[in-house]
C-alpha cells in the first residue's frame, strides 16, 4: 500500500516531468524530421503552456467544484466551455456538440482525427486519481477520450492511464508494457505498433534504425497520429537507459507531435521516479502553473505543488467511484448531407478561373458527413463532380476548407478560390494545406460550391469540406455547424 507521503512525491514528479517533456518540444511540434536535441533549446524562462496539462487542469476544476464529484463523459463535456482552441479533434467534438451529439458519438461521428493525440495527451489525472488501479484509470480515460476520439484514439488513452497508474506500484519498465498492452485489442494497429517498437529495439538497440522503421511503416500524413507518437514515446523509454533527460530528447527527436511525446514520456518517468529528474532540468521552468491564453472560467493552483495537492483531495472526494454511465446510442442519419454528383471522364482538370464546368446529368446524393471516403470503385469517371449548398445565418469572414489528397478545383458561388495538384489530408482549420483553404467575406443567405475532384488511382476517393467562424476565433477556428442542407434543414436553390 503506498503510503500519501509517497503517493503526492510521485504525482508531483508526474507534473514536473509531463512541464518538462512539454517545454522541452514544445518549440518542435509538427517537425517532420528527426531532431538532435540534448536539452532545451531555446532555453525557457517557464514552463511553456499547454494543452497537454490545461484540460487536466480544467477537468481538476470541474470535478473539485462537485459536491460528490464523479468522473464521467457528461460531467467532462463541460470544460469544452473553458477551452478556446479548437484544432483538429478538439474542433470536431465541439462541432458535433452543436449539432446535438452526446458522447460517445461527438468522438466516433464525422471525425478525420479520430486516432489524434488528444486523449492520450490528458491521461496523467487519471493515473493520479486511481494510482495503482488500472482498470479504474482505463474506465476514467475512456470517459474523456470517447468525447473526441474513437477506435485507435480511445484505445491510446486507456493504454496510457492503465500504464500511468501501474507505474505508482511498478518499476519493471518490460513488465509495466506488458501488462499496459493488455488493454489494447488484439488487432489494434497501436498494439502493433508498441510490439515492433520493443522487438526492434531487442533486435537491433540502435535509436536511429528503430525510428527509421518505424516511420517506414506508421508514418501518414497527420503529425498528431497516436499511432507514430505512441511508438516514439515506446521507443525514448527503451533508449534512455534510465536517464530522464536522455529519454524525453529520445523520444522529441523522432519528430511529429514533439510536445505530446515529451511530455507524456516526462510525466510517465516522474511517476515512477521523481528523483530522476535532474535539477538542471527543473531550474529553467520553476514551478509555476502556466497555462494558455484560451483557457477561461477556471480557478487553479498557482503552482504545480498546489496542482499536485489539488490533486491529491480530489482523489480522497472520489473515493474510487467507478463511471456509471449509461450507453446512449445516437442516430446520426439526420445529419446526412444532400448534395449532387457528377462524373466525367476529362484527363486535365478545368482551369479554376473559368467558371465551374459540372456535368448536366449531376445526380442527388446523401453523403454521410462532412468527411467522406469513396470507394474508387464507386466514381464512374475520371474526375467526380459535387455540388454543396450551404446557408450562413450572419454576415462576414469565413474559412472555406475543402481538403483531399488528390488534385481539385473549388468553386464558390461560381469564382474559383481553390486549387490544389494534390495535397496532405489534414483537414484542420488551423493547418489547412496550402491552396485548400480560404477565408472569404461572405453575406448571410445561401451559397454553392462546387467542386471537381481527380480519382485516385487506387484506394478510396478522400475529401473533407467544411467552414470556420473567423470572428469568434482567429487561432484555431471553431467549425460552424448547421449550414450543409441535411434531411431536418434544407437550402434552398439559387
Amino acid at each position: 500500500m503506498i503510503s500519501d507521503s509517497e503517493l503526492r512525491r510521485r504525482m508531483m514528479g508526474c507534473w514536473l516531468g509531463k512541464a518538462v517533456g512539454g517545454t522541452l518540444g514544445m518549440p518542435y511540434e509538427g517537425v517532420r524530421n528527426t531532431l538532435n536535441l540534448t536539452y532545451y533549446d531555446p532555453m525557457p524562462e517557464e514552463m511553456l503552456p499547454n494543452d497537454d496539462l490545461d484540460a487536466q487542469v480544467v477537468y481538476a476544476f470541474l470535478l473539485d467544484k462537485m459536491e460528490q464529484p464523479r468522473v464521467d463523459r457528461h460531467v467532462l463535456t463541460e470544460a469544452w466551455r473553458h477551452i478556446g482552441m479548437s484544432p483538429d479533434e478538439y474542433g470536431i467534438c465541439k462541432r458535433n456538440m452543436k449539432l446535438g451529439l452526446v458522447p460517445p458519438a461527438t468522438g466516433s461521428y464525422d471525425n478525420p482525427f479520430a486516432r489524434g493525440m488528444g486523449a492520450a495527451i490528458r491521461t496523467e489525472i487519471w493515473a493520479c486519481l486511481a494510482p495503482g488501479q488500472p482498470e479504474l484509470a482505463a474506465a476514467y480515460a475512456y470517459e474523456d477520450a470517447c468525447m473526441d476520439h474513437a477506435g485507435e484514439g480511445v484505445d491510446a488513452a486507456v493504454f496510457l492511464a492503465a500504464l500511468q497508474s501501474m507505474a505508482f506500484v511498478e518499476q519493471d519498465r518490460e513488465a509495466l508494457l506488458d501488462q499496459a498492452m493488455a488493454y489494447l485489442p488484439a488487432e489494434s494497429e497501436l498494439r502493433q505498433a508498441i510490439q515492433n517498437t520493443r522487438k526492434w529495439w531487442a533486435e537491433s538497440g540502435d535509436w536511429h534504425v528503430v525510428q527509421k522503421r518505424l516511420a517506414d511503416r506508421y508514418l501518414n500524413d497527420n503529425f498528431t497520429d497516436v499511432v507514430i507518437n505512441l511508438a516514439y514515446i515506446v521507443l525514448g523509454w527503451l533508449a534512455g537507459e534510465g536517464q530522464f533527460g536522455k529519454s524525453i530528447c529520445a523520444a522529441v527527436n523522432a519528430g511529429q507531435d514533439t510536445d505530446c511525446t515529451g511530455a507524456t514520456l516526462g510525466a510517465l518517468l516522474g511517476i515512477l521516479d521523481p528523483d530522476s529528474i535532474e535539477q538542471n532540468w527543473l531550474t529553467p521552468i520553476g514551478r509555476d502553473l502556466v497555462l494558455s491564453e484560451s483557457v477561461s472560467g477556471v480557478t487553479h493552483p498557482p503552482t504545480l505543488d498546489g496542482f499536485t495537492d489539488q490533486i491529491m483531495g480530489l482523489r480522497h472526494k472520489l473515493a474510487g467511484r467507478a463511471p456509471a454511465v449509461e450507453a446512449q446510442p445516437q442516430d446520426t442519419s439526420h445529419l446526412a448531407i444532400r448534395a449532387e454528383v457528377a462524373f466525367d471522364d476529362d484527363d486535365a482538370l478545368p482551369d479554376v478561373n473559368e467558371a465551374p464546368a459540372m456535368p448536366t446529368d449531376a445526380q442527388p446524393i446523401s453523403l454521410p458527413g462532412q468527411y467522406v471516403q469513396w470507394p474508387a470503385a464507386d466514381c464512374c469517371g475520371r474526375q467526380v463532380w459535387l455540388r454543396y449548398r450551404i446557408s450562413l445565418a450572419d454576415t462576414g469572414p469565413v474559412q472555406l476548407l475543402f481538403n483531399t489528397p488528390e488534385p481539385m478545383r473549388v468553386w464558390l458561388d461560381g469564382h474559383g478560390i481553390l486549387a490544389s495538384e494534390g495535397s496532405a489530408f489534414v483537414p484542420a482549420m488551423h493547418r489547412a494545406p496550402k491552396g485548400q483553404g480560404l477565408t472569404v467575406d461572405l453575406l448571410a443567405g445561401e451559397h454553392e460550391v462546387v467542386a471537381v475532384m481527380r480519382r485516385p488511382e487506387a484506394g478510396p476517393l478522400t475529401w473533407c469540406i467544411g467552414l470556420s467562424d473567423v470572428k469568434a476565433s482567429p487561432v484555431c477556428n471553431d467549425w460552424l455547424a448547421d449550414v450543409f442542407d441535411r434531411p431536418g434543414r434544407t437550402v434552398a436553390v439559387r
